[in-house]
């Protein structure tokens, strides 16, 4: 290969410093070295890399193409280097946090500002999960740590848990439905001709769950939270929402809260991750998430 890293170092110290002799200085090389680089990496090439324009080296337009694109090589290359001190001491080069839909992704932004600040260099990536889905991203390798997940684990063990609070939901209609005026609490009779909205578990491989009334026939099944709260406002349907957004959609007057009269119970949730991940990255993430008492 024509083009190195160290020949993109060498393209990157002389535009910085305005010529070959400058750029030797910081390099800790003779001048004569660095010309001679520079001027075999033109050959190789075919091209004219820099002209000098009085006492200084000017990129030419493919001088400039070169550097723009090596010096994302650089940037990639000094990253992978840490990437890799860092696994030697113990942290993960990418963590995978599956957050739950009873967990709204926004709140974990500050811990992972703060994660970037005291050890940035693991990749993180968040996925979104649904019931099940949250067990079977772990389950299936696809997630490192889950965030939320609800009920209990699947079969099998080899889990490590933390409670993380139980979560707890509202019914509710739009103002326009006909159950809006209907006495309360609403029966199992007085739900049973309406569309309900549902979540669509994620799970993969392990066997899907249900929650609240999603065992029903009459079901319109969504992807998301925010697609349920659409279809809900809507009058497409009726369904649960977390609380704390009942509570608001119900103040700006989009729907209303009905009280049932079996309604669903707290689900408890937890943070979950595989025993045998030893990770710092992820304790890090477990210890701020949910703190030993």
């Amino acid at each position: 290969m024509k083009i190195t890293l160290d020949a993109l170092q060498l393209l990157d110290a002389i535009e910085l410093r305005g010529s070959f002799a400058a750029a030797a200085e910081a390099l800790h090389r003779v001048p004569s070295a660095v010309t001679h680089a520079i001027r075999r990496l033109e050959q190789d090439l075919g091209v004219v890399l820099f002209v000098r324009e009085g006492r200084r080296a000017v990129p030419t337009e493919a001088g400039r193409a070169l550097l723009d694109e090596g010096r994302h090589l650089l940037r990639a290359a000094g990253a992978l280097e840490c990437r890799v001190r860092r696994v030697a001491t113990g942290w993960e080069s990418e963590l995978t946090i599956a957050v739950d839909a009873t967990v709204e992704p926004a709140s974990l932004f500050p811990l992972i500002e703060a994660f970037d600040r005291e050890n940035g260099g693991t990749r993180l990536r968040l996925t979104n999960e649904v019931l099940g889905g949250t067990w079977d991203a772990l389950a299936t390798g696809r997630a490192d740590l889950a965030v939320g997940a609800p009920g209990q684990p699947p079969p099998g063990g080899g889990w490590a848990l933390r409670p993380f609070g139980a979560f707890e939901f509202q019914f509710a209609v739009t103002a326009s439905h006909p159950l809006a005026a209907a006495a309360e609490p609403l029966t199992p009779q007085d739900l049973a001709p309406h569309r309900i909205i549902v979540l669509a578990d994620t799970s993969r491989e392990l066997l899907a769950r249900t929650a609240g009334l999603a065992d029903r026939a009459n079901t319109l099944t969504v992807a998301d939270g925010a697609s349920k709260l659409a279809a809900i406002v809507a009058g497409l349907g009726i369904g649960h929402l977390p609380r704390s957004l009942g509570e608001r959609e119900a103040a700006a007057g989009r729907v209303r809260i009905k009280r049932l009269s079996e309604p669903m119970p707290p689900v408890e949730r937890c943070l979950a991750w595989r025993a045998e991940h030893e990770g710092k990255a992820l304790a890090w993430f477990v210890d701020r998430l949910a703190p030993r008492p």
